[in-house]
């Protein structure tokens, strides 16, 4: 299908407002974000995906730098004989280190034309901004949770998730703080013959050996859980459901486990397991870096809209983070139980 001339002229509509919005001539050709348009620019991709509000997205002035200290964690409270008590950060030696990155979010003449006939100008300008908001802000996490290698050259077909995009969250903390990574295997039976027979009892084991007691009971700290385990859990439960509020309980899960919050985020591997507090996983983006362009792309039939950046990932506190290595998790009885 070629672009109906509807989508056309509201594509070009689009590109004149998105110039006007940052004051330039064009948006067809690559330009710099700076100043109050870098925070709009950023608060938009924030408000296009909720757990990206709950987490610490920061703007930095240098590529590499120790990490920000965000969050009041640990004890802030003392005395010391003949002085004043105070409170030392955390985070000495945990540095962030950013790299260039760069999205495009390409929609092609089809879904642009059924979009320009199914709805007002406003309505096909809202669709085509958003898409390309929610499709950096969803690719940030993806990210994230993936991310296990910078390569000079990404491949998209190879690394789906962005695996050779940055180093993300888990990565991270493997490299640099690997005691706090569960690497074992580890098998969820609810029959008994494993490890575990519930997600709260996985949760638990990661909070009771692997965060420390000043950060076991801090509000904030939340479990986050992969889809796989959350289905295995809930079918678990519904089929020992015996009366309809109890399947329909299971069919909600997950609510909390061992007692704290429980979330399952976009992307993150299906076996995997961390508890940490929200706050504690950071993306920075460097100052001044943000670039655009939104062109129509004749040769692809596609509308390109492409965010260039220095960006990258750290985590704030590395003892309030653990988690279990997704490889190493396994369903059903351990073949090999200890003896």
């Amino acid at each position: 299908m070629s672009l109906n001339q509807d989508a056309t002229n509201r594509l070009n509509q689009y590109g004149q407002q998105l110039a006007k919005a940052y004051g330039v001539s064009s948006a067809e050709k690559l330009f710099s974000i700076t100043g109050p348009k870098e925070t709009q620019l950023r608060q938009a991709i924030l408000a296009s995906e909720d757990f990206l509000k709950r987490i610490t997205v920061l703007d930095v002035d240098q590529i590499t730098g120790q990490v920000v200290d965000v969050g009041a964690l640990g004890l802030h409270t003392g005395r010391k004989a003949g002085g004043r008590f105070d409170k030392q950060a955390d985070v000495s030696g945990n540095t962030y280190n950013l790299v260039e990155t760069d999205s495009c979010c390409s929609l092609t003449w089809d879904t642009l034309s059924v979009w320009a006939n199914s709805g007002s100008a406003g309505e096909f300008m809202k669709l085509v901004s958003n898409s390309a908001n929610i499709a950096f802000a969803l690719d940030m996490l993806r990210v994230g949770f993936n991310g296990v290698k910078v390569a000079e050259t990404t491949d998209p077909n190879t690394n789906p998730n962005g695996e050779d995009v940055n180093i993300g969250w888990q990565q991270i903390v493997a490299k640099k703080s690997p005691e706090q990574i569960c690497s074992v295997d580890v098998y969820l039976d609810a029959a008994g013959g494993g490890d575990f027979k519930t997600l709260d009892a996985m949760a638990s084991d990661l909070i009771n050996n692997f965060i420390p007691p000043e950060f076991r009971n801090h509000p904030g700290l939340t479990v986050l859980v992969g889809a796989d385990l959350v289905a295995e859990e809930s079918a678990r439960l519904y089929d020992q459901a015996d009366k309809p509020s109890e399947k329909k309980a299971a069919q909600q899960l997950p609510f909390s486990i061992a007692g704290r919050p429980a979330v399952v985020p976009p992307f993150m591997p299906g076996k995997r397991m961390v508890v940490t507090i929200l706050s504690n996983l950071h993306i920075y983006t460097q100052k001044n870096t943000r670039k655009r362009k939104a062109k129509d792309n004749e040769d692809r039939k596609a509308f390109e809209n492409t965010y260039l950046r220095w960006e990258g990932y750290a985590v704030g506190n590395h003892k309030a983070y653990a988690a279990f290595d997704e490889t190493k998790v396994h369903f059903g009885a351990n073949p090999s139980p200890a003896t």
